[in-house]
């Protein structure tokens, strides 16, 4: 068994930084300074550099970024000019069918996408375009025919197809609409080597962001298996947790029966990805009005739940009962409420058993959530890229810029509760660079805009505090604290080695900043 020691560093370990570390079997086995360490069989002097733990990405969509990456990007359009020049530009190219992602609403006038738009730059071929929130499909008249959408198509449960004053499909799918029509029609007609292919651009990428682990939050069997082909053929070193992704069809017998699924899936751990959960959608997104609130949204309108109380009740009491993690998406005040609510339901049934169980998002809750979470033993999961200044005015202006945007995704008062808080991207929905995730943690501004100023920099922490939350506090989120996201004796050597010091200078340096050397249990998995 080889002994390496990794000398000249600053190793972050949360506490005083250290020079040396001492890597044996994947661990961890010295951490301290050089003159104290033990012989080595090699040594790797890493120049002064700045050594942080791996992070874990703990909410992301693996699958989904894979084919985001290869697709038209949007985010950065501000024009529906500007929109419709890239897909002319990128139909020459296309082949069957044209996919973008990235779009926001406040980029299209008066917020209202139609078919009419995209076919007035491509309309011989299916278009289908995904939100910068993933909560919407965007499609052009191609695709509603592909999809065989019309006037008689009835709206699923939790969504929505959006329809004129004639009762017309306009081209808009928000919530389930969008997962049962455009994403079901990408599924069946994607490829396995396709999905090899948007897993190899994914492990790539977060390799060399410095991420060696992640948390799916939409699995599914198609990511099951595509994940395992990736370890067999001994191309997947990032370390994934996983939750099956739980769709409420309206009955309980149905949905009871994902759980059993899910909880077989957890019992049958494969090699490359352990299921250690289920996810449920709780409701949508504020940019869309979708996410279920207290109060009205500035326009009047309000939305349910996707999953009422008296479906998600059974679900959550059952996953409990069977030992599985479980992770609501909740962007609203409502919607968080109703989370807790379960939860607190499936204690009363299920007695003191060990659990941690997660809240995805927060991005507005009510007073006093934070507290509840902590004493319930919930983790706030959340994204400081989706606070990013450039795309919050939507967001804000959909609830008028009342006293709710004022705290908007308020993570000290997370910290300040004692409810463990573990960062992530969500990405494809938002950028997945683990280092612009930080930016915006530590400083409230914008990683896609520099120019845009900062929103509620009174919420940006340290960046000590965000590094451990999206390191050591990100992989106790799925119960890995004790092994997993620290530099510490005992821990799994998974690292990342920095060409800049983001301790000694400008916050900015953490959009400039790169990865030059990745290490996953002690393996160099990445190097220029």
């Amino acid at each position: 068994m080889t002994r390496t020691l990794y000398r000249n560093g600053r190793f972050f370990t949360g506490t005083e930084p250290v020079d040396a570390v001492v890597v044996e079997g994947g661990v961890f086995t010295f951490v301290g300074a050089e003159a104290d360490a033990p012989d080595a069989d090699a040594v790797i002097d890493l120049g002064g550099r700045t050594v942080l733990p791996g992070f874990v990405d703990a909410h992301t969509h693996l699958l989904m970024l894979g084919d985001a990456l290869g697709q038209v990007g949007l985010t950065d359009a501000r024009t529906l000019d500007e929109i419709q020049a890239r897909l002319r530009s990128a139909r020459d190219s296309a082949t069957t069918e044209l996919r973008g992602r990235g779009w926001l609403f406040d980029a299209i006038p008066d917020g209202t996408p139609t078919a009419a738009m995209i076919d007035a730059a491509v309309a011989d071929i299916p278009v289908y375009l995904d939100a910068n929130d993933y909560h919407s499909c965007w499609v052009n008249t191609a695709a509603l025919a592909e999809l065989g959408i019309t006037r008689e198509t009835p709206d699923p449960i939790g969504g929505r197809i959006e329809r004129d004053a004639d009762g017309e499909p306009t081209g808009l799918l928000t919530e389930t609409a969008a997962q049962q029509f455009a994403w079901a029609h990408r599924d069946a007609t994607t490829t396995d080597a396709q999905r090899d292919e948007g897993v190899e651009r994914v492990v790539a990428s977060y390799l060399a962001s410095g991420v060696t682990g992640a948390v799916d939050m939409a699995f599914d069997e198609l990511a099951l298996t595509a994940l395992e082909r990736a370890a067999q053929r001994d191309a997947l070193p990032l370390r994934i947790a996983a939750h099956w992704f739980v769709a409420n069809t309206g009955d309980d017998a149905d949905n009871l029966a994902q759980v059993e699924v899910a909880a077989a899936r957890a019992a049958a751990q494969t090699d490359g990805v352990r299921v250690v959960g289920i996810k449920l959608v709780l409701d949508g997104t504020i940019d869309a009005c979708t996410a279920a609130m207290g109060a009205p949204y500035a326009n009047g309108s309000n939305a349910e739940p996707i999953w009422p109380a008296e479906r998600l009740l059974p679900v959550v009491a059952a996953a409990d009962a069977a030992g599985l993690q479980i992770a609501m998406h909740a962007i609203g005040d409502a919607a968080s409420t109703l989370a807790l609510d379960a939860i607190e339901h499936a204690i009363a049934l299920n007695g003191d058993i060990p659990r941690r169980h997660r809240i995805e998002h927060l991005e507005y809750a009510a007073p006093g959530t934070a507290a509840r979470m902590a004493r319930l033993g919930v983790t706030a999961s959340m994204q400081p890229v989706h606070a990013d200044p450039a795309i919050f005015s939507n967001w804000a202006a959909q609830l008028g810029g009342d006293e709710r945007t004022q705290r908007a995704f308020a993570w000290p008062e997370y910290e300040e509760a004692g409810a463990l808080l573990a960062f992530s991207t969500d990405a494809p929905t938002a950028p997945f660079e683990a280092l612009a995730n930080m930016y915006v943690a530590t400083t409230r501004a914008s990683a896609l805009d520099p120019a845009v100023p900062a929103v509620h920099p009174q919420f940006a922490l340290p960046l000590e505090r965000a590094i451990t939350h999206a390191t050591a506090d990100a992989a106790a989120s799925v119960g890995d604290g004790s092994w997993l996201g620290r530099i510490a004796l005992g821990y799994a050597a998974d690292f990342a080695v920095l060409d800049t010091d983001p301790f000694d200078a400008d916050p900015e340096l953490l959009l400039v900043a790169r990865v030059v050397r990745t290490v996953i249990d002690g393996r160099t998995v990445f190097e220029v």
